[in-house]
């Protein structure tokens, strides 16, 4: 049996979102940029994928940016706000548990003379909402706090938060990575005080290589990118028309059935914690129900290296990951774990475990069972 229980890393893509981007690539293959028909056909694309998207979050189809995923979404929103608003002050806010695609550009930051302020979490991820309104002060231009974390699968309150940044100081540009979110909660920017949202296509279904960037109409954010003026000159360069195509497909994949996919992913969550905590020496570090993400389970276990124990159930033809995948080549113990307080010996000995749509109970009993077999056989090993 094959089980993939990786989707926070990258996700398979859909046969719908498959075929629209096939259609694109050998069909309806013009430059979007061209005035001809086939030009026409590729800007059509373009503009439905737009619709789409300004739809599931219910904002102006003007205010979604397409780029080339997360990670430049994150880059455009803290870089391009901070240089725009840089007159307004110099203080960012974020937390110690942000993804290394917020936490690098504010290094970046950092460096230009601008002042970062990072917060702690408690043991759930949780950022204390007293230490973020005691933070903002004059100089505060921008406040950045992912919605769902990518190790733990903690979920911040975004629609306090972006209440709380408001009342304090009206000014303040309220980023959110929702990269690990979009397709799982109800996002809607308006509502939640949400000014920049991050989200990348291939943790919905759709391609890698594509994302976008909500940007609120009143907030100004300089391009990163400039050259042949695309996209109103926020990000020039020719638009990847079948990914924006396949992402638009996704999106509207995601919010079909919605309630009843996550309804039934919580359940297998919480099925799968309370099998993970009968076996001896296994530490949860998610929390059940929809306190945490549907989606993701962070497990330690006691006596064995995360890295030695990924490869034994690969070898069961499990997959699983032992850290953020986007960072998973550079290995290192994890901020996340270190800031919710996991023991030292705990760190390296972490694996998470993220459901899709298609998950069954069935796989999920039998890594259980690979579960079982395995650790006795890893620790004897390990402590010979």
């Amino acid at each position: 049996m094959e089980v993939y229980l990786d989707h926070a890393a990258t996700t398979k893509v859909l046969d719908s979102v498959k075929e629209q981007m096939v259609q694109v690539m050998t069909e309806d293959y013009g430059n979007p940029s061209s005035k001809h028909r086939k030009g026409v056909q590729g800007e059509h694309y373009v503009k439905e994928a737009r619709s789409v998207i300004a739809k599931t979050l219910r904002v102006q189809e003007k205010e979604i940016l397409f780029t080339s995923g997360g990670t430049e979404s994150n880059n455009m929103a803290l870089i391009g706000a901070a240089m725009a608003n840089r007159r307004a002050g110099n203080h960012i806010i974020t937390t110690r548990i942000e993804h290394p695609s917020v936490h690098q550009p504010l290094a970046y930051l950092e460096s230009q003379g601008f002042q970062v302020t990072y917060l702690d979490v408690d043991a759930n991820g949780h950022i204390s909402l007293e230490e973020l309104s005691s933070a903002i002060c004059p100089e505060t231009i921008l406040v950045s706090v992912m919605y769902v974390n990518n190790e733990i699968g903690a979920v911040e309150p975004i629609e306090a938060i972006g209440r709380l940044v408001k009342e304090k100081k009206s000014s303040v540009i309220f980023h959110t990575d929702a990269i690990q979110a979009y397709g799982k909660y109800e996002i809607r920017p308006k509502k939640q005080g949400i000014d920049l949202l991050s989200v990348s296509g291939h943790k919905i279904y759709g391609p890698k290589g594509v994302g976008f960037l909500y940007i609120n109409e009143k907030v100004k954010v300089k391009p990163l990118i400039y050259g042949g003026g695309q996209q109103k000159g926020m990000r020039s360069g020719t638009e990847n028309v079948p990914g924006i195509a396949g992402l638009g497909v996704a999106a509207k994949e995601m919010e079909a059935g919605f309630a009843e996919r996550i309804k039934r992913m919580v359940e297998l969550k919480d099925y799968f914690i309370d099998c993970l905590e009968e076996i001896s020496g296994v530490t949860i570090n998610s929390q059940k129900g929809l306190e945490g993400a549907p989606q993701i389970i962070s497990a330690s276990f006691q006596g064995v290296r995360s890295e030695v124990l990924l490869h034994g159930l690969e070898d069961k033809q499990i997959y699983v990951s032992s850290g953020s995948a986007c960072s998973s080549n550079h290995p290192a113990l994890s901020g996340t774990l270190k800031a919710i307080g996991v023991k030292k010996e705990l760190l390296d000995a972490t694996l998470r475990f993220s459901l899709g749509i298609d998950t069954t109970r069935e796989q999920l009993d039998y890594t259980i069972q690979m579960l079982k077999e395995l650790l006795p056989v890893l620790r004897r090993y390990q402590r010979g």
